[in-house]
């Protein structure tokens, strides 16, 4: 299958792309955002990585039909996890936390919680292909990304926010003069998971009430999260305050470790060897 099939977006306008891999029909999707600046372009998030998403994104000419005019192209995983580091091994640029470096350079199929099957792929991307082969593949990242750094687009500005608790490198980009904050899985409109390998609640609600403050002082207009659907600062602060008046209470916690532990021996199971 080509990338052009595999692949489709939506602009959102002011240089902003919205792409999906459409055959992947899972609650796993995620969300790959491109974003244009003036001088350098980012793409936040990779998907599984089974097409090459920089051919898509070449062939719909998203980054502009003059090679000589091309800007770089630096794609950033918000964290880890195979639905979102899987296509990082495709592009030159790669940044991800430092926390999760280790885990992208080893390939570590563990602590990327890959775990797929073949009733979630629609369409095979290839003839034979099978989820029981699928592994995120190891790449070296050539950006090692902290708290408060700065990533100029020129024209506009991504901050990095370190907000651990579904994993433990897990980062959201604000895009403080427009309002934006890519959010990654630290907050999207769905059950926030904090039950995998690497989650930890009390990160977790720390990161929730830094998302509280940042929509209390006026910082966030508009999320554009990991999975589903983009949303607003009043549903921001209610997913964020929701999380954090539940998740100490003694049913979460209960739940949160029966599922830690099975989650973990599933994907020991699946995934044998850390590194492949």
């Amino acid at each position: 299958m080509a990338a052009t099939d595999w692949y489709a977006h939506k602009s959102l306008g002011d240089g902003l792309f919205w792409i999906q891999e459409r055959f992947f029909q899972s609650e796993n999707r995620a969300n790959i955002w491109l974003l244009r600046g003036s001088h350098q372009d980012v793409v936040v998030d990779t998907g599984l990585g089974l097409r090459s998403l920089p051919d898509y994104i070449d062939a719909m000419g998203l980054l502009g039909k003059d090679p000589q005019k091309k800007n770089p192209l630096l794609a950033i995983a918000t964290h880890a996890h195979f639905d979102h580091s899987g296509g990082l091994h495709q592009f030159q640029q790669v940044g991800v936390h430092s926390a999760e470096v280790d885990a992208v350079a080893n390939g570590d199929n563990f602590e990327t919680v890959t775990w797929l099957s073949d009733r979630e792929i629609a369409e095979a991307p290839s003839p034979g292909w099978r989820a029981r082969h699928y592994k995120v593949k190891a790449v070296q990242p050539t950006h090692i990304l902290q708290e408060g750094d700065v990533i100029n687009l020129g024209d506009r500005q991504l901050t990095v926010l370190h907000m651990p608790g579904h994993s433990r490198g897990s980062i959201c980009l604000h895009d403080r003069d427009n309002k934006l904050l890519f959010s990654g899985d630290v907050v999207y409109d769905g059950a926030m998971i904090d039950w995998l390998p690497y989650s930890r609640v009390s990160d977790y609600i720390s990161s929730c009430e830094r998302l509280v403050g940042l929509v209390d002082s006026e910082q966030v207009d508009q999320v554009l999260p990991g999975h589903y659907n983009t949303f607003g600062a009043k549903r921001l602060h209610r997913l964020a305050s929701s999380y954090i008046s539940r998740a100490g209470t003694c049913p979460a916690k209960f739940s949160t470790f029966a599922w830690r532990t099975l989650a973990g021996v599933a994907l020991r199971a699946c995934n044998p060897r850390s590194a492949c």
